[in-house]
């Protein structure tokens, strides 16, 4: 898929408002990039495709959600890119400063007021529940369900995006962990999968 597309495929199904502010946290991205690795230099060309439609996709795996959670935000993907499509409300999980900064610089000039920002780590935040959680370059499938379990209930949905390593992660998942567990082909690469889990529960 071209850049072309992949911003065609936004535009679509979410709007041109939604584009419209998706190419403004791009350019900030782009931006900010210069002075800290957000993302790698080597997929700047292939921003909307790398980074904006990869978050873009997990949307329609989470219709009807309306409290989202996304884990180890880095520069907001996928969470700042679901919080903009989707309008609902959003915690971003981040415990870099730097990031969070950029995060919250973001979240002022978007006016994106359906994004909380809390620099913590994920066992740092207790009493909420969540109805979608995202995680992207986080953590292996059960250190993930491990780690956000207790701020879900028995039916979020898990949307992670992950490379050729999806199967092997569900695999290692299954021995400690039961639920429904589906494995999607991903729309941006062909070796990427994205991991859609739900009614989770240790076993």
């Amino acid at each position: 898929m071209t850049e072309d597309e992949a911003r065609a495929w936004v535009a679509e199904r979410y709007g041109p408002h939604k584009e419209a502010l998706l190419a403004l946290y791009v350019d900030q991205l782009l931006a900010a990039n210069l002075s800290q690795n957000l993302i790698s230099k080597a997929t700047e060309p292939q921003i909307w495709t790398r980074h904006i439609l990869d978050s873009a996709q997990l949307v329609p795996f989470a219709k009807g959600a309306t409290r989202w959670l996304d884990v180890g935000s880095g520069p907001g993907l996928p969470g700042l890119v679901t919080a903009i499509l989707t309008a609902q409300p959003t915690l971003l999980v981040e415990p870099r400063r730097k990031r969070v900064a950029f995060l919250e610089q973001v979240k002022a000039e978007l006016g994106l007021g359906n994004v909380q920002i809390r620099q913590a780590n994920i066992g740092q935040i207790g009493n909420e529940t969540f109805e979608a959680v995202t995680a992207r370059a986080y953590a292996s499938l059960p250190d993930t369900f491990s780690s956000t379990y207790q701020l879900t209930t028995s039916s979020t949905i898990w949307l992670l995006p992950k490379g050729k390593s999806a199967q092997r992660e569900l695999d290692d998942a299954r021995q400690a962990w039961q639920g429904v567990f589906h494995v999607e082909q991903s729309l941006t690469d062909k070796d990427s999968r994205i991991i859609v889990a739900q009614h989770v529960r240790p076993r």
